[in-house]
């Protein structure tokens, strides 16, 4: 039975590996494009928290988030990530919660697309 919190970390999870396997320079590391029934449960929890957060950012704006720039988009989504890190994660390697400027320009760029895809989703079950 799939809970709407599992769909929608499912929905975040496969947005991810689509932004991965379309920006990533190379070959990825197999955890990034790892299926949503590989992925471990505190990023399961993870990504079906930064959804919800993403959807209520975007319901309480009236839809406005459309307005924002793909580099504001991301950053949400990398800072609403982050502190879920932190939540699960007692000492986060570096990476894990490298500042939006450090981040390379694949996971800024999928980072966007996630929320774009959220957005849209949003907006589509509200029409």
């Amino acid at each position: 039975m799939h809970t709407a919190t599992d769909e929608q970390g499912r929905t975040f999870r496969e947005a991810w590996i689509a932004g991965v396997k379309k920006r990533f320079p190379g070959e990825p590391k197999p955890s990034y494009i790892t299926p949503w029934e590989g992925t471990p449960e505190w990023e399961r929890q993870a990504a079906a928290a930064v959804y919800g957060q993403v959807r209520a950012f975007v319901e309480i704006s009236g839809g406005n988030t459309a307005k924002l720039t793909r580099e504001q988009k991301g950053r949400f989504v990398a800072l609403c990530w982050i502190a879920q890190i932190h939540k699960h994660i007692d000492d986060p390697k570096p990476s894990y919660v490298a500042d939006w400027d450090d981040l390379p320009e694949w996971q800024r760029e999928t980072d966007a697309d996630i929320f774009e895809h959220i957005e849209n989703s949003v907006r589509q079950t509200s029409d």
